[in-house]
């Protein structure tokens, strides 16, 4: 039984963690929905890929 709290625990904690960090992400981080993927830099497409992460890990 209190392994299943725990666990449920740790996944509240996880997503609460991903949400905030999404937050800081949208306030700080610029957006690249209106570029062309294609032209993005090697940063600009890790910047992406990291805001993707970010808030697929928010949303599980």
């Amino acid at each position: 039984m209190t392994i299943e709290i725990q666990s449920v625990k740790y996944k509240v904690m996880k997503k609460s963690f991903f949400r905030f960090l999404n937050t800081i992400n949208k306030a700080i981080l610029p957006k690249l929905s209106d570029k062309d993927p294609s032209k993005l830099t090697k940063i600009q497409k890790g910047i992406l890929a990291y805001r993707y992460f970010v808030l697929i890990s928010s949303m599980d």
